[in-house]
């Protein structure tokens, strides 16, 4: 008769491999995102009013911005197929007033091109409604939609916010990921976000 062997990990070997795995993940997502506000390239963007129904959940501020919204006519390239999810690579250039707007629109990757900042948008959802084409109007969202701040002082952003008095700078990674490195109120910083 043969003996097979099994091989098993003792609880706190196997408790201890588990946070090993947990403290590396945690670590990855927190230095990637120090990464951006570290090495990213800097952008400034005006902030837009949201409905007053939605304005503080909890202890962070909602942020919207006029390129959240992209017009289908600078959209350039293929359309994906309807219902399949897509993300798109937004071309932003600075105004005269060195807030960034977007200026082309592609489901594709783009070149870097001199003096402009490419954004890549979270994934969402194509519809054409089986035209195989665009609504007039794209609302797209980047990750940088909400901002935490310390408990009781959102509403003074909020109101700054809907009064069109708060600017949001980011910085972007060369894959196009942004994140809030600072909050401007009527253009004097009021929050700076820590790497770490």
């Amino acid at each position: 008769m043969t003996r097979t062997r099994s091989f098993r990990l003792s609880p706190l070997v196997a408790a201890l491999i588990v946070a090993v795995l947990q403290t590396a993940v945690i670590g990855y997502m927190v230095e990637s995102r120090a990464s951006i506000l570290r090495n990213g390239a800097d952008i400034r963007l005006k902030t837009s009013p949201v409905d007053p129904r939605d304005l503080l959940r909890g202890d962070y501020v909602i942020l919207s911005y006029p390129i959240s919204t992209i017009p289908s006519s600078i959209v350039a390239g293929d359309i994906p197929e309807d219902g399949t999810r897509a993300r798109l690579s937004v071309r932003l250039k600075p105004d005269a007033d060195g807030l960034w707007n977007a200026t082309e629109a592609r489901f594709e990757d783009m070149a870097p091109e001199e003096g402009s900042v490419i954004l890549r948008t979270l994934p969402f959802i194509i519809n054409t409604y089986g035209a195989g084409v665009l609504a007039d109007t794209l609302f797209v969202q980047y990750g940088i939609e909400r901002y935490y701040v310390p408990e009781g002082e959102g509403r003074a952003l909020e109101n700054a916010r809907n009064a069109q008095e708060l600017d949001v700078e980011a910085r972007v990674s060369s894959d196009g990921t942004p994140q809030i490195a600072r909050l401007l109120l009527r253009g004097e910083p009021v929050y700076d976000e820590p790497l770490y």
